[in-house]
């Protein structure tokens, strides 16, 4: 009578454990003064889209130009109402360098409001593009070299990242179009960006629905 013998499992080599991959600690907010870079890198690339752009291509003109609109009103909106009141509460000696950039998003804005309502085959079209350029691109350089450089002197990282936070939170309901006529420091602006950012997204869903219309009629 034959036996059966079980097969034994082959014996397990002794040896380390892999050693497992450390969990990844989940990222802070960031730097209000990073929020604001990218930013400016974002508008920056629109710029030079539009300026590669021949003087025949006026739908791609528009539809950049739509972009730069959305993109400074809601960088503009989040600094007033954020940014800069925080810079007057926190540094003292701030007030003069706010004062200067409200005044040129000022600028920046009437010439924004004023583009809203051109279309690319304007003979201003181009020059004002061109001007809003010139002096975003002036703001910006101001705003790094002198600006970003008090405020990393005279805020910890904490600070900066409680800011940038709270620009994150005030983005979503940042007006998308210039308002040059709109209050530009707090309280009112404030209160007027509660309505203008809901009327904002109102009229650009009502906008979208009709180029969605057209473009079924158009087929």
């Amino acid at each position: 009578m034959s036996t059966i013998t079980s097969a034994k499992a082959p014996a397990k080599t002794p040896g380390k454990a892999p050693a497992k991959t450390p969990a990844k600690a989940p990222a802070g907010p960031a730097s209000a003064l990073q929020v604001l870079k990218d930013d400016h890198r974002n508008v920056e690339a629109l710029f030079v889209q539009f300026e590669a752009t021949g003087p025949k291509a006026n739908k791609k003109r528009e539809m950049l130009v739509a972009k730069i609109i959305e993109a400074l009103s809601i960088h503009a909106s989040i600094e007033e109402t954020t940014f800069y009141p925080e810079l007057r509460k926190r540094i003292s000696d701030s007030e003069p360098n706010v004062l200067e950039a409200l005044e040129e998003h000022h600028v920046v804005k009437w010439i924004l409001s004023e583009l809203e309502s051109m279309s690319a085959d304007d003979e201003r079209y181009e020059a004002k593009v061109t001007v809003l350029i010139e002096i975003v691109r002036h703001h910006v350089k101001e705003e790094e070299k002198e600006i970003f450089p008090m405020v990393r002197n005279a805020l910890t990282r904490t600070d900066l990242a409680e800011i940038g936070e709270l620009l994150q939170i005030a983005r979503p309901t940042a007006s998308k179009r210039p308002h040059p006529r709109s209050p530009d420091a707090p309280p009112a602006n404030l209160v007027a960006a509660a309505v203008t950012g809901p009327m904002d997204a109102a009229r650009a869903a009502g906008e979208a629905a009709v180029r969605s219309v057209r473009q079924l009629i158009e087929r």
